[in-house]
């Protein structure tokens, strides 16, 4: 799987260029929890973007049917387990809102 997404962005014509950085961010320590949210956030774009950038070599004639496949089965992963997190943080937050102070 990976390699396939290594050569999606050898196709010609189709420039990918990535959303956001996945260094680690320099506020909020090495490993904090806002870094690692910052890198899934920036993955899941990235990802995302992959997945549209294949489908149009797909319809463009540049990249297999397999490949425009995959790609959109990814974005589809990715999409999937963004909203878990997201339904995971939202009903985190209303737990805290809960709490008697």
């Amino acid at each position: 799987m990976i390699d396939a997404i290594s050569k999606t962005s050898n196709l010609p014509g189709l420039q990918m260029t990535p959303a956001a950085s996945s260094a680690p961010d320099k506020t909020s320590g090495a490993g904090g929890f806002e870094a690692t949210l910052k890198n899934i956030a920036a993955n899941s774009v990235d990802t995302v973007y992959k997945s549209e950038m294949t489908a149009i070599a797909g319809i463009k004639g540049q990249a297999s049917v397999q490949q425009v496949v995959e790609q959109v089965m990814a974005a589809e992963r990715t999409l999937q387990s963004t909203i878990a997190v997201r339904d995971k943080v939202v009903a985190a937050y209303q737990e805290i809102s809960r709490m008697a102070i």
